[in-house]
């Protein structure tokens, strides 16, 4: 058994350590035989189903390119525009930076392991963690897919800092936030904990380095256009967060925030080596120069969790907590019975894992019509988006060629909008507006549209500036949440667009 430790002098004193001095070297074999798998499942499974409603927005969002968007920074709708052109239509081609994504994130925590000390078995067990946690839902080209991925990257670099010195590390560092900065604007919450916890517990010399803050004058250089978008629009992200927490508030706010972000992690073997990880942090000797690591998870989990974040915030956290339990299990056996007890753990964690795939072809499926719920939001998301088109289309067909130019189509939800404006044009229809979160930020519909084809239930406000709205069809929707989604068309607009449009606008 290789053991290795980080040495406490010329770290202390500041004197870079020898590339390669004190860790093992890294199992590139077997840690690419598990990420290898990991990235064959995603890619196989990827092309699955249909677009998610977050895709088709981004989707949209990158056919309107901007330095910042209401609801998040401009990385996923770029990736999300060059995906589509590349492979247009292909649900896998537009999801292909997330398996990629998703897979180095696996190599990140093997690479952390390596780091405190980890030999070859610590470092598979921390990628097969990672592959078998709720991360590996990278699937999906989403926020929550590529910010995790980079808050690891972030953690890895300052992890080997503080065993090399090597001061190159945190302008890296900075440069890897800065990219997290063009996902969500959550990684200062990162920063700013690890900083008190390193005031708190040390090395404190890691806040006197000046690479460190050139590293973090390049973040923000590099995010400064997006905030200057947000600035120019009223911080539309601050509104976003208070939606937000809404949400969680409505299932179950703080209390239940801690346990069903801890279970992402994975049930079995991710929740095992989460809380294992956590606490060896503050107890292991041959952990003590990263204390700190573990000041900053309950940090950052209680600052998420007081403030309604979503159970994802924090999973950026999960392969420091990997790595950490993996090496740890490695020193800490005694006997020959450690592999018979994980070989079984990460078998039965795979199987549980295999239950998010979506594993049943789309002809198997029930319907909510049929008093069947799909397994969860994110199947759920991926259907019925034709079936609204079609829907829209034929209550666009039932006016009259000369009514038809001066109609557009309005939807409640970003969901919908994003839909029709996917669809929409191979269906010849107009144009598609939503005054709903990001959409609203595309545009009104032009002054000389005097009909519209409103999805996504009753109009509301918006009737009282047509002479007429009737209800001119259902959506025969799959999709829960457009299943028996209502279509109207509204006649005889009596309004101004550039006055009205800014009243309708909503966030949650």
């Amino acid at each position: 058994m290789m053991r290795a430790t980080v040495r406490r002098g010329s770290a202390t004193e500041g004197t870079p350590a020898r590339e390669g001095a004190g860790v093992p070297s890294v199992a590139w074999g077997p840690v690419l035989t598990v990420t290898g798998a990991l990235g064959l499942v995603l890619l196989l499974f990827s092309g699955r189903y249909g677009f998610f409603g977050d895709e088709l927005y981004f989707i949209a969002a990158g056919r309107e390119l901007d330095w910042g968007y209401a609801d998040q920074p401009p990385l996923l709708p770029l990736l999300a525009l060059l995906m589509d052109n590349l492979f247009p239509g292909s649900v896998a081609g537009l999801r292909l930076p997330a398996t990629l994504i998703t897979t180095a994130g696996a190599v990140v925590a093997a690479l952390m392991a390596r780091e405190l000390g980890g030999g070859r078995g610590a470092q598979v067990a921390s990628a097969g963690a990672y592959a078998l946690s709720g991360l590996m839902l990278g699937r999906l080209l989403a926020t929550s897919t590529v910010d995790p991925v980079m808050w690891g990257v972030v953690l890895l670099l300052i992890i080997r800092w503080v065993r090399t010195r090597d001061d190159k590390l945190l302008v890296w560092s900075g440069l890897a936030t800065a990219v997290a900065m063009q996902t969500k604007f959550l990684i200062p919450t990162l920063w700013v904990v690890l900083g008190v916890s390193v005031l708190v517990m040390g090395p404190r010399d890691l806040l006197r380095r000046p690479m460190l803050w050139v590293g973090a004058l390049l973040a923000v250089l590099i995010t400064v256009p997006t905030l200057l978008w947000q600035a120019a629009n009223g911080w539309p992200q601050l509104e976003m967060r208070a939606v937000v927490a809404g949400e969680t508030e409505l299932f179950g706010g703080p209390w239940l925030f801690l346990p069903m972000a801890v279970m992402t992690a994975g049930i079995g073997v991710g929740t095992v080596f989460v809380l294992y990880g956590l606490w060896r942090l503050f107890r292991s000797p041959e952990l003590r120069d990263y204390r700190f690591l573990g000041l900053t998870v309950v940090g950052v989990f209680a600052v998420f969790g007081l403030t309604g974040g979503r159970i994802y915030y924090a999973s950026g956290l999960f392969p420091v907590l990997f790595a950490v339990a993996a090496v740890e299990f490695q020193r800490r056996r005694t006997g020959r019975w450690l592999p018979w007890v994980a070989w079984p753990a990460f078998a039965l964690s795979a199987l549980l894992a295999a239950g998010s795939l979506p594993l049943k072809a789309e002809s198997e499926l029930d319907y909510p019509n049929l008093g069947v719920k799909f397994q969860n939001f994110t199947d759920s998301g991926q259907f019925g988006w034709t079936e609204l088109t079609d829907a829209v289309a034929g209550a666009y067909r039932a006016l009259p060629p000369e009514k038809q130019r001066e109609t557009a189509l309005v939807s409640s939800s970003y969901w919908l909008a994003s839909a029709l404006a996917y669809y929409g044009p191979d269906r010849g229809l107009p144009a598609s507006f939503s005054p709903h979160r990001g959409f609203y930020y595309f545009g009104a519909p032009a002054e000389n549209v005097k009909n519209i084809v409103y999805s996504g239930g009753d109009p509301g406000a918006l009737r009282s500036h047509f002479a007429s709205c009737t209800r001119s069809g259902t959506s025969s929707s799959r999709l829960g949440i457009t299943d028996g989604t209502s279509i109207w068309t509204c006649e005889g607009f009596t309004g101004r667009w550039a006055e009205v449009w800014p009243g309708q606008r909503k966030m949650g």
